[in-house]
């Protein structure tokens, strides 16, 4: 399955990002080359082969639950560079009150 710019492109607006011509040959080539792999992996016969969920063989050690007090809502808050209301103020994510998508 191949990958076309339109897609690639489609996927950069949704993702707010934005690229001149030859980025996007670039990503379009790097995500059909992706792409591709992932098909030729989807070829390979795992019959008889187990289930693996980690690779690692680590065993996670997990230590007792401690309550501690933690800061003041006031001492945090100074750390703040903008508030309002008491909330922390931060840069609006959504254009025109919609996402964007």
């Amino acid at each position: 399955m191949a990958i076309s710019k339109e897609e690639v492109n489609r996927v950069a607006n949704l993702s707010k990002l934005s690229f001149d011509d030859s980025e996007l040959e670039m990503f379009t080539k790097q995500m059909g080359n992706i792409i591709e792999m992932v098909e030729e992996l989807e070829n390979v016969d795992t019959t008889g082969v187990a289930f693996t969920s980690s690779v690692a063989a680590e065993i996670t050690v997990l230590r007792e639950d401690v309550v501690i007090q933690g800061e003041t809502r006031d001492e945090l808050m100074k750390n703040v560079p903008e508030s309002k209301d008491g909330f922390i103020k931060v840069p609006a994510i959504m254009d025109n009150g919609e996402a964007g998508a």
